[in-house]
């Protein structure tokens, strides 16, 4: 590709990324499902899909779209990816995680397990029962570690305009999402290193405990040198540097040396540096190239590999079902464990709904997927189906609920008092 296609390109995929983010967020949809439709128009989907309803109505020559997923893009992408996996763990309160509690952990592994058993029969179900250890039955794993993402923040955006984010059920939500988050990157990590079939399970564990030691240890000087180096020279350029550079090292030793996805050392960086004096610096800094250049590529780079020229009838099914298991997982699992906890049936429910919605993680996961050709491109209309409902329908099924059961108004309440 030449010099001047790759400028081309770039310029196309910014521009029409904020365009269709702006017109997602008019639509009270989260922007990032505005860049994902954008990459869809500007790549080959949309002509491939109109061609493919309408035969011929698509000169040939524009089948390709506007925009041709490259190895250029891809690299972007990868960036992209990285960065905003160190934001979200900078973003990570640890002190919040620590004031959660048993029953945050508790919530957010059954949220992780019951998506993970669930999405993993779903596939079954199209393509057979496998046994442990083949192909088939990986592929089975890494579709259910798809549904074990959260992304909370279309909750607490929701939560925080109904006025219920400080009670008790939105920090219990917001907890459990965060360490749902930590979990499900560990669960991928494991699998990710099931994909050789001749690995030993022992091994994948081995090295994955020994990275978190790594990573821990490692953490600990990282912190302290970091520390007196953010309080001799705070809020310099350095700062975020020097953490952008520990980011990308993390990155490359996950992957290099323990055979681990290069988004969870991104991600155990942004935990490391999270409780420095100037961690909101450094996420402020390296959030302005992440928005203003590789998440876009990254978002957009996902509509681009979207194949629906593939979609058959079973593929529709699998898509539709994926979103209803996908949601169901994170009710059952959630709300069913969050009452055996002592919260009450409404409580459970909201704690359940507001844990259903899915945003950058799953796009992540499944897009690692298909850079190691686990999945393939097919399986993002799954993805983006589920992105899609899940910001729409959340927002509304809390409002409902917190309408009929406020905070404290729930009919076991009232008759405890009545009772005492």
């Amino acid at each position: 590709m030449e010099t001047y296609e790759i400028l081309r390109d770039l310029a196309i995929i910014i521009l029409a990324a904020k365009f269709m983010g702006l017109v997602a967020k008019k639509c009270k949809i989260p922007s990032v499902v505005g860049e994902i439709v954008a990459g869809l128009i500007i790549g080959p989907c949309l002509p491939g899909l109109i061609n493919l309803i309408i035969p011929g109505v698509i000169p040939s020559n524009f089948l390709s779209g506007l925009v041709q997923p490259s190895d250029f893009i891809n690299w972007m992408a990868e960036i992209g990816v990285i960065l905003i996996m160190f934001s979200a763990g900078l973003e990570t309160n640890l002190k919040e995680l620590k004031k959660s509690g048993l029953q945050a952990l508790v919530i957010a592994c059954f949220g992780v397990a019951v998506p993970l058993v669930f999405g993993a029969i779903l596939y079954m179900c199209f393509h057979g029962f496998a046994a442990p250890g083949t192909e088939e039955f990986f592929c089975a794993a890494f579709i259910g570690c798809i549904m074990t993402a959260t992304s909370v923040s279309i909750t607490v955006e929701s939560l925080r305009e109904l006025g219920h984010l400080q009670g008790r059920v939105g920090q219990t939500i917001l907890s459990a999402a965060i360490i749902d988050d930590v979990i499900g990157i560990i669960v991928l990590t494991f699998v990710l290193g099931m994909k050789d079939p001749s690995s030993n399970p022992g091994m994948v564990i081995v090295k994955t405990v020994l990275f978190l030691l790594a990573s821990f240890v490692g953490g600990i000087i990282c912190y302290k040198v970091f520390k007196k180096v953010d309080a001799r020279y705070p809020h310099t350029r350095r700062i975020p540097i020097i953490g952008l550079g520990i980011c990308f090292i993390l990155s490359y030793i996950a992957e290099r040396y323990f055979g681990i996805a290069d988004i969870t050392g991104a991600y155990l960086a942004g935990i490391i540096l999270c409780n420095v004096r100037d961690a909101s610096y450094i996420d402020r800094k390296v959030s302005i190239n992440s928005y203003m250049i590789f998440a876009p590529v990254f978002f957009v780079g996902i509509g681009l590999k979207t194949d629906f020229s593939s979609m058959d009838t079973s593929m529709l099914l699998f898509s539709v079902l994926f979103v209803v298991v996908a949601l169901a997982g994170k009710i059952i699992g959630c709300s069913g464990i969050s009452k055996c906890l002592g919260f009450n049936m409404p409580d459970s429910l909201k704690i359940g709904i507001g844990m259903m919605t899915r945003g950058e993680v799953a796009l992540i996961i499944t897009s690692k997927g298909l850079n190691l050709g686990i999945i393939d491109a097919s399986y993002f209309t799954a993805v983006i189906l589920l992105i899609i409902v899940s910001s729409v329908v959340v927002p509304i099924l809390l409002k409902a609920v917190y309408a009929k059961y406020p905070d404290g108004a729930c009919p076991e309440n009232k008759s405890e008092k009545a009772a005492s």
